[in-house]
């Protein structure tokens, strides 16, 4: 068989092997983070969240329409489980092409296709296995250009690699710091070889530009106006700029917050987790491959090529990711990104093994031994890393994220208003409401993108019943012209059920002046404060809104599951706290009822359960040492002591290290010392 066609055979049954895990492995409903809204902003042909995600879009939008699965979701889940097969295949091929076919190039697919978080990130509707794609195609591209024997076949793969360099933009901008280091490379390896030419520089740009075609939807979708739910408005110049350049976000920064960067502290992170998901043996085979690369000088620039865009990368992704990474579920936003690094480590890792045989079999001979044993060694790798992360990366059978959204969702009163906060709430809410038609007597407002001036402007029409006193939420200053108060919309809002889900956004505390919040699960029900409320009417209605069987503590804590598993979890709690906190500010009578039916709520849902939030503990003991000193109201007083004393006991154990523990060690020998008293009494 030829070098070329063994090429192709060895990259299409990489893919297709790992194609065949992917799809095994990709989760049937909807994951958490922003698929939920990439997922909606394909059902809906909107536009997706800041740089919109054009060709993401469109390809999931087809995708739903040419292979429709058990839910859009699933559909999207698969489409990126072909990106990430694609990707794997595009990393062999390239080390086909450089090194020739063999285990080096498998090696490099298949080792990036099953590291952990590529795995994790490839089987969900997220933008990060088209990235991947890309980043694999530019390799392979780049790879062809380097090794073209002829200057024409060079200009034919520099055409090719500057529409990719275009469309590769249409997805994520991370992948601009590869692009700015392709493009002079290039430039210069057709000058140096006199293929470069002012009609050739023009043919190469008109190339590059065509590849941004994929943003003329944004305009399109936007003008439109037909999708219920959209972000921006990018009919202008001015609005499509600022969405492009994310600047709603920090164009060059991840989030929009004030947290000091640390470089050495990311950059280290990044190497833990190079030496955790891909493994010593693969980072030492990519050492391998740089030195082995020093002896050829072909071989030497395109080695030197991908590191010198691998440390660029890292280190300014590094300078600019501007979250708190010691939060283990912003780690796990942060991550993410790192996959774009980890696809040039595999390559060389790839070219590593590919050479090490070359040299071993020059120096040594023995060459049938030699690649044998690079194939066992490549076969071993793969397995091992499959075996580690089958386990966690397998989400064939998560819904989690998916229940979390549809016990919210499916416990809201007929015609409510929602105001949702997060991307939890917001993203998976949004989802089962457009793309499953869940609920549509509901309207979902998306608090954070009502402080946008763009948003009451074109999705007003999309909401009705909902009245919006202003063109936008001003949360800081909502006296300016034209804005309005979080008080004011809830007013002109007051004539259906309003829920806020996860909280209110701070910075405008208008709205306690005219209504109280009551707790409604994961949710709060906004009223205004001169309705009565009927404490056990209110604990009667809210005591089983869900049917939540998920154990406690289930879930990887950087991971969306463990988010909503823990929200569903204190949801339980959350009108027992209310009435506990509630009591605090009432009569001496009132008071004791609150207590009592706080503590009454409490032991109920504590002892219906064997593991729980260690919190519990703490609020149960709290109840129970409240009520007993307003006198039990015909709680025995020895069941109070002896409650309060096994709760907070039972709390310090498994929280040692809260701050009040030395208070609370105190209270526990005080309630010991009553406890004794009153068993005397009851002998004497």
């Amino acid at each position: 068989m030829s070098s070329d066609k063994l090429s192709w055979t060895l990259t299409g049954a990489t893919a297709a092997c790992v194609l065949a895990v992917y799809v095994a492995s990709a989760p049937r409903s909807v994951p958490g983070g922003d698929s939920g809204e990439l997922i909606t902003a394909a059902c809906e042909l909107g536009v997706a969240h800041p740089p919109g995600y054009p060709l993401f879009t469109m390809l999931s939008s087809l995708m739903l329409s040419l292979l429709p699965l058990s839910s859009p979701a699933h559909s999207i889940n698969v489409l990126c489980a072909v990106f990430g097969a694609g990707a794997s295949g595009a990393l062999c091929f390239t080390v086909c092409r450089v090194a020739g076919p063999g285990p080096g190039a498998v090696l490099a697919g298949g080792v990036f296709a099953v590291s952990k978080l590529v795995w994790q990130w490839s089987v969900v509707a997220e933008v990060f296995s088209l990235n991947n794609l890309f980043v694999g195609v530019l390799f392979s591209l780049s790879a062809c250009f380097h090794c073209a024997e002829s200057v024409h076949d060079k200009k034919k793969f520099a055409l090719w690699g500057a529409l990719f360099c275009g469309l590769s933009l249409c997805n994520q901008h991370t992948l601009v710091l590869y692009v700015v280091i392709i493009i002079p490379w290039a430039l210069l390896h057709l000058y140096t070889h006199n293929g470069l030419s002012f009609f050739g520089l023009v043919s190469l740009g008109t190339c590059f530009l065509a590849g941004f075609v994929p943003y003329i939807y944004l305009p399109i979708s936007s003008y439109l106006n037909r999708a219920r739910w959209s972000w921006g408005d990018q009919t202008s110049l001015h609005g499509l700029l600022t969405h492009l350049l994310r600047a709603e976000y920090g164009t060059f920064s991840l989030a929009k917050t004030d947290e000091n960067l640390n470089l050495p502290k990311m950059l280290w992170a990044q190497w833990n987790h190079c030496v955790n998901d891909l493994s010593t043996p693969v980072l030492a085979l990519a050492l391998l491959g740089i030195l082995l690369s020093l002896w050829n000088r072909l071989r030497c620039v395109f080695i030197w090529w991908i590191v010198t865009m691998v440390s660029v990368y890292s280190v300014f992704f590094a300078w600019r990711a501007n979250l708190n990474i010691e939060k283990p579920l912003l780690l796990g936003v942060v991550e993410r990104f790192w996959l774009q690094a980890d696809a040039g480590v595999c390559v060389l890792a790839g070219l590593g093994l590919s050479w090490a045989v070359c040299w071993l079999n020059g120096r040594l001979g023995w060459g049938t031994m030699w690649n044998t044993g690079a194939w066992i060694l490549t076969a071993g790798l793969i397995s091992h890393m499959i075996s580690l992360n089958h386990r966690e990366c397998d989400q064939s059978a998560n819904d989690v994220v998916d229940r979390f959204a549809r016990e919210v969702v499916l416990s809201l009163p007929e015609g409510s208003l929602v105001l949702t906060r997060g991307d939890l709430p917001g993203n998976t809410l949004r989802y089962m409401h457009y793309c499953q038609g869940l609920r549509p007597d509901l309207s979902l407002v998306d608090q954070e993108m009502m402080t946008y001036s763009w948003y009451v402007a074109k999705l007003q029409k999309h909401l009705p019943g909902v009245t919006f006193p202003g063109r936008w939420w001003d949360p800081v200053n909502a006296v300016e012209k034209k804005t309005f108060s979080i008080e004011q919309f809830l007013k002109h809002n007051m004539h259906r059920p309003v829920f806020v889900c996860i909280g209110l956004t701070e910075g405008d505390p208008s709205w306690e002046r005219s209504f109280s919040r009551w707790p409604w699960g994961v949710c709060e029900q906004l009223v205004p404060v001169k309705t009565p409320f009927d404490p056990e009417k209110w604990a009667q209605k809210t005591l089983d809104l869900y049917n939540w069987s998920q154990p406690h503590d289930s879930f990887h804590p950087g991971s969306w599951e463990r988010v909503a598993n823990e929200e569903m979890w204190q949801a339980r709690m959350k009108t027992a706290f209310f009435l506990f906190d509630l009591a605090e500010n009432m009569e001496i009578e009132q008071q004791a009822r609150l207590y009592e039916l706080s503590y009454n709520l409490y032991c109920h849902i504590v002892d219906a359960q064997v593991d729980y939030p260690a919190n519990w503990d703490k609020n149960l003991a709290l109840a129970a040492e409240h009520l007993l000193r307003s006198g039990g109201r015909g709680h025995g007083l020895d069941s109070l002591l002896s409650r309060s004393i096994r709760h907070f006991s039972r709390y310090l154990q498994r929280e040692p290290t809260d701050p009040q523990s030395k208070a609370i060690r105190s209270v526990i020998t005080h309630l010991r010392k009553e406890r004794d008293k009153l068993r005397d009494r009851q002998k004497g």
